[in-house]
C-alpha cells in the first residue's frame, strides 16, 4: 500500500473547508497520509516532500472558476523543481454551487498540467454546495463520497466521483439566501448592501456618503 500527501491548496487554509475534508479523508484512508497547508514560503519544501509518495491528493476550492492564485504559482514551482519519481495526482475540489459541475474547467486545468509535466491522473471528487453542506443534514452525502475517494486512492483504483446537496436550485438558492442574511446580520451587514457590486468605491450603498 502506498503513501499519500495531502495538500491544501486553500487561501485560507488552516480554517477552510478543505482542512475539514482533508480530515474526512485520513480518518477513513486505509493507507498513511500526511498533511500539509500551502503558504507562500513553503513550494519548494512541498515539491521536495513529495519525492517519498506513491500519491499526492491536491484539496482545495474553486475560485472564479479555477484554480486559488497561491495553488498556481505552487504549480509553477513543482513544474520547475519536480520530484525525481512523480506521484500520483488525485483531487478534491469543491464549489459553493450546488452544481458540481461547475468544477469543469478547474478540473481539465489539472487534467492538462498532468499530461503536460508527466504525472498521472488519479481520483477526482467533484464536490458542489461544498461550502455549506458539512453543517446541513446532507453532511453524509460528503462523507460518504470522500470514503469513496479514500478508499479508491489508498487502493489504486482511480476513479472520478461526484457528489451534492440532493436539492433543487429553487430550494438551494433559498436556503442560501437565508443563511447569508442571517450571517450578514450579526456583523451588521443589510441584504442590500451584500447585493450590491459597489465594493471597490470604499463604501456600500445604504452607507452615506462622507460629509452628507
Amino acid at each position: 500500500m502506498g503513501r499519500i500527501l495531502i495538500i491544501n491548496g486553500s487561501p485560507r487554509a488552516p480554517k477552510s473547508n478543505s482542512k475539514r475534508y482533508a480530515e474526512i479523508f485520513m480518518k477513513y484512508c486505509s493507507a498513511e497520509t500526511a498533511y500539509f497547508n500551502l503558504t507562500r514560503r513553503n513550494h519548494r519544501e512541498l515539491c521536495e516532500q513529495m519525492e517519498g509518495y506513491t500519491d499526492v491528493l491536491f484539496v482545495f476550492p474553486l475560485y472564479a472558476d479555477a484554480l486559488p492564485v497561491g495553488f498556481l504559482e505552487f504549480l509553477k514551482v513543482l513544474e520547475s523543481c519536480p520530484p525525481a519519481r512523480k506521484p500520483v495526482v488525485s483531487i478534491l475540489i469543491n464549489c459553493g454551487f450546488l452544481e458540481y459541475t461547475q468544477n469543469a474547467i478547474a478540473i481539465e486545468m489539472m487534467r492538462l498540467y498532468c499530461r503536460k509535466n508527466g504525472y498521472r491522473l488519479g481520483s477526482i471528487l467533484e464536490l458542489g454546495s461544498g461550502e455549506a453542506i458539512l453543517g446541513t443534514p446532507f453532511k453524509y452525502v460528503a462523507v460518504r463520497a470522500i470514503k469513496r475517494l479514500a478508499r479508491s486512492v489508498a487502493r489504486g483504483e482511480y476513479r472520478t466521483i461526484q457528489a451534492t446537496m440532493p436539492l433543487s436550485k429553487r430550494l438551494f438558492v433559498w436556503a442560501s439566501t437565508v443563511y447569508w442574511t442571517a450571517f450578514g446580520r450579526k456583523f451588521g451587514v443589510s441584504k442590500s448592501q451584500m447585493q450590491t457590486m459597489r465594493i471597490e468605491d470604499g463604501r456600500l450603498p445604504d452607507t452615506p456618503p462622507t460629509g452628507a
